[in-house]
């Protein structure tokens, strides 16, 4: 029998031989594992920034959001509007329980065009209350944040982020500055500090322009809210409070116009619709790597093919057909390695490239995973070919043009 060593040595040259094929053979798995990685790394970034969001919110946070809530998007995120039941009274009513409610705020979300000096962008205006704006730890880095004040006398005033500043006002100072929102003037009283590196879902914060609630609702013409924070004296209180919102808002609506999750149990929704989401990408993405594994096997036949002579040459001169065998599997498993340890390259720069616009994470489990199967598919789809070139007869195959 042959020395492994110089088995692996001819599959090598082999494989050397014909570069160009050796390349297109491979490109199959590249794009595979680099796929795999790219896309589970998106999910598992958008599944970080939320769980991160919904941490610096605290854990004795509630949020009452409009319709029946299977999965949302909290106070991070936009629920529906359109149909949302959900007032202003209902912020007083519930402002006014006491007992572990220690504060009650409430925000809404709409896009829209706000320019300066014939300078335009296309942003997301939210209305809120000041003590929402506190909920949502949105600090100001210049100027001041929202009051109850600006509320009660809907002042036409803004808080505005850093992507806001740099598309309108460039290297402007922006506080004292009128901004147009909807054909309407408002004030700049506060910059908002920058958050992270943007956002995810589409959601960046810093592309945000804060106003007052009452503001808002006068701006888009509308009386409803979005959403409604409510702040609990202590997370073990989270129970009772809960019961107490469902009763007060039960007095004037139906179980069906309004839902009531803490943090934690939203997150966790959240967290399993996503860890599906980050899955099925990662499995959509594998489906190229099954196809990559068709292509080593093709090649492999061909491959095959073209060695029938030579195949036919080894075995007359003493090579056992294991020897061939191993030979064949080799060339096919060392394809589908380099292919997977490019594209797990590939991937990991293409995440870094991707994380400048959103929010990516790269997983040792996806990174093992994609590797793993680009090996094993080596294994699997080079079994045909290298067991039909060790069962070759060494006489027909020296015959063979």
């Amino acid at each position: 029998m042959i020395p492994l060593g110089e088995i692996i040595r001819l599959s090598i040259q082999s494989l050397l031989r014909n570069k160009t094929r050796s390349l297109l053979t491979m490109l199959g798995i590249i794009i595979g594992v680099s796929a795999v990685i790219l896309l589970v790394s998106i999910g598992q970034g958008l599944q970080n920034y939320i769980t991160q969001q919904f941490e610096s919110l605290g854990s004795n946070l509630i949020v009452v959001l409009p319709g029946k809530v299977g999965g949302g998007s909290g106070l991070s995120g936009a629920p529906n509007l359109a149909g949302s039941k959900l007032t202003l009274n209902d912020v007083n009513s519930l402002s006014r329980l006491g007992g572990p409610i220690e504060s009650v705020g409430a925000g809404i979300e709409m896009p829209a065009g706000v320019s300066y000096q014939g300078k335009s962008t296309y942003t997301t205006v939210g209305g809120l209350t000041a003590e929402y704006q506190k909920m949502r730890n949105l600090v100001t880095s210049s100027g001041r944040q929202i009051s109850d004040s600006d509320n009660a006398s809907s002042r036409p005033v803004a808080d505005i982020g850093q992507t806001v500043i740099d598309n309108i006002f460039g290297n402007i100072d922006p506080i004292g500055k009128k901004i147009t929102i909807g054909g309407q003037k408002f004030e700049v009283v506060g910059v908002l500090s920058k958050i992270g590196s943007g956002g995810a879902i589409g959601t960046d914060t810093n592309n945000f322009v804060f106003i007052p609630l009452t503001t808002s609702q006068n701006l888009f013409g509308i009386k409803s809210v979005q959403a409604i924070g409510v702040k609990v004296r202590d997370k073990e209180e989270i129970p009772q409070a809960k019961i107490m919102i469902q009763n007060e808002l039960g007095k004037r609506l139906k179980s069906d116009d309004f839902s009531v999750v803490d943090s934690s149990s939203l997150l966790a929704t959240i967290d399993q619709i996503l860890g599906v989401i980050t899955l099925a990408l990662g499995g959509i993405a594998a489906i190229s790597l099954v196809v990559g594994g068709v292509g080593i096997m093709n090649i492999m036949l061909v491959s095959v093919t073209e060695r029938t002579r030579e195949i036919g040459l080894r075995k007359a001169v003493g090579a056992k057909p294991n020897d061939i065998l191993i030979q064949f599997l080799i060339e096919s498993v060392t394809l589908s390695v380099v292919g997977g340890g490019i594209g797990v390259l590939i991937g990991f720069l293409g995440s870094l490239a991707i994380n400048q616009f959103i929010a990516t994470t790269v997983t040792f489990w996806s990174v093992a995973l994609a590797f793993g199967v680009s090996a094993i598919i080596g294994v699997v789809f080079g079994v045909a070919p290298a067991a039909r070139a060790s069962k070759l007869n060494p006489i027909e195959a020296l015959k063979y043009e």
